[in-house]
């Protein structure tokens, strides 16, 4: 099973919420996923970001693939850099 690590739309019209998911990639966007591992708001000013680090290297480390727009999300946080240091550890 492929594994996506990837955004969940909320939020009402033109209010745009995300919930950062692991979801079957298979799965459509706003439906069934496996966990919830944090959020992103782009509207607030600065845009909140927050992601539970330990849920997402372990994701990463059994597979999972982010999409582009979490991979940024996971770079400008730090998750990538520690999902590296746990892979060189291995």
């Amino acid at each position: 099973m492929a594994v996506k690590i990837r955004l969940k739309r909320m939020g009402t019209h033109k209010r745009p919420f995300y919930r950062v998911v692991v979801a079957d990639a298979r799965a459509p966007r706003n439906g069934r996923f496996i966990e919830e591992i944090g959020y992103y708001n782009p509207l607030t000013e600065p845009k909140q970001v927050k992601i539970d680090e330990e849920k997402a290297v372990k994701w990463l480390v059994t597979g999972a693939q982010p999409t582009e727009v979490v991979k940024k999300l996971f770079a400008s946080n730090g998750i990538t850099e520690k999902f590296e240091a746990a892979k060189m550890s291995k």
